[in-house]
């Protein structure tokens, strides 16, 4: 995360209590895998999860952590540093994703670290790197993440109904 240009916070960055606290409650992915918030910048962020053979695969060489828990780390920090960049009427959808898988991750803590690349009016485009506890380099990420207003029809915080659903224009 060096060499990084110099990033403006949106407003969103003063709500890291909102985000880690607030809406981080069971069911949540965070809350359900044990996901915790390390560093916490304008424009980047890392996120470190345990890792147990409860969510590994067996291989002749010795568990491995499934690929699309490995992406949805990755998928973390790249949104943690998107949302530092956003102001409170913004939020954002990722519109695309890729991830390199370099070496295997396997059972103990694994830290995504996730930063904007750059960032326009209407897109984010940002980057992160996944490490093992010794520092290794197991995979990486890019993703560009559209950003749309917080409310309203194309919105992503409308209220689901009394059944759990969705608004109409969440469902696609």
């Amino acid at each position: 995360m060096t060499d990084r240009p110099h990033i403006t916070p949106g407003e969103r960055f003063a709500d890291i209590d909102q985000w880690d606290h607030n809406r981080v409650q069971p069911p949540h992915i965070w809350a359900t895998l044990g996901y915790r918030r390390v560093s916490w910048e304008p424009g980047a962020t890392e996120v470190a999860w345990d890792a147990t053979e409860n969510y590994c695969f067996p291989t002749a060489g010795g568990p491995v952590v499934q690929g699309g828990l490995v992406t949805a780390l990755l998928d973390a920090g790249m949104g943690g540093a998107c949302w530092t960049v956003l102001d409170r009427d913004q939020a954002f959808l990722t519109a695309d994703l890729r991830v390199e898988f370099l070496r295997s991750a396997r059972v103990g803590t694994l830290t995504a670290h996730g930063w904007v690349v750059r960032r326009t009016r209407r897109v984010v485009f940002c980057a992160a790197e996944l490490r093992d506890d010794a520092g290794v380099i197991l995979a990486n990420a890019r993703c560009t993440q559209v950003v749309l207003p917080a409310e309203g029809r194309a919105g992503r915080y409308e209220k689901y109904d009394d059944a759990g659903a969705p608004p109409d224009d969440g469902r696609g």
